[in-house]
């Protein structure tokens, strides 16, 4: 029998996997995994990411900080239920950054940009009918466009928005027909700003962010049912 004892991990690893379990449960999250309302377990989730509480207790109280993680009524931690008005407020300020985005675009963006925009449109066009791909290529789309608005301090801007945007949950573009209808938006978007119509560009903008909105109340209302018919954590979910 091996009598060697067994090292505690060191600060820097500790601290490591607490990274790790963070960066797995905001996906969780992010991807809809688990849900608004849903409970998750410490143990479950030491059990699922196969480390120890003390990193797991590390991330959940920084989710906790984030707005992400809140105390259940029956007791323990559940994912958070987002508040419609702050999920209201946050899409009507991202409509009105977005929008003077797509005007800038229209105005600054060289010949050179507006071709990467169009050649991302008709990737999105080429792209099987995944909710994850297409995320990952609308963030793609949508840090061109920021950039091709050549303005530091609104890039700076609607890139924070767009972390507060990730955190409320699973990307709205799982909702039936809400990925055709984005990418027909994003061509729309750059059809104005080729032809150098601000207005154009930012009405198109804003349109699209109100879709966008539309989007995501469906998407809170069916976590809201899921939740309710499921108080505890699915199976395979991180929490069970």
């Amino acid at each position: 029998m091996n009598n060697t004892l067994r090292q505690k991990p060191t600060r820097g690893e500790r601290s490591g996997l607490a990274d790790h379990a963070y960066d797995a449960l905001l996906e969780a999250i992010q991807q809809g995994t688990v849900r608004p309302g849903q409970r998750l377990l410490e143990t479950q989730i030491c059990d699922w990411l196969q480390i120890s509480r003390t990193p797991v207790r590390e991330a959940l109280r920084r989710l906790q900080t984030q707005g992400l993680l809140e105390h259940g009524p029956g007791g323990g931690i559940s994912v958070s239920v987002h508040d419609l008005r702050a999920v209201a407020e946050l899409y009507s300020f991202r409509e009105t950054l977005e929008g003077t985005a797509a005007r800038l675009a229209a105005q600054q963006a060289d010949p050179t940009e507006i071709g990467l925009l169009k050649a991302l449109v008709r990737t999105q066009l080429g792209l099987p009918e995944d909710p994850k791909v297409h995320s990952r290529e609308n963030k793609i789309f949508h840090n061109h466009l920021y950039q091709a608005a050549h303005n530091r301090f609104l890039l700076k801007s609607v890139q924070v928005l767009h972390e507060s945007v990730a955190l409320l949950g699973r990307t709205t573009l799982a909702m039936p027909g809400r990925i055709a209808a984005a990418v027909q938006e994003h061509k729309q978007i750059v059809a104005a700003i080729e032809a150098h119509d601000a207005a154009g560009a930012e009405e198109a903008s804003r349109s699209h962010v109100r879709s966008s909105y539309a989007a995501r109340v469906r998407v809170i209302s069916e976590d809201a049912e899921a939740a309710a018919r499921h108080p505890l954590p699915v199976a395979g979910s991180p929490g069970g």
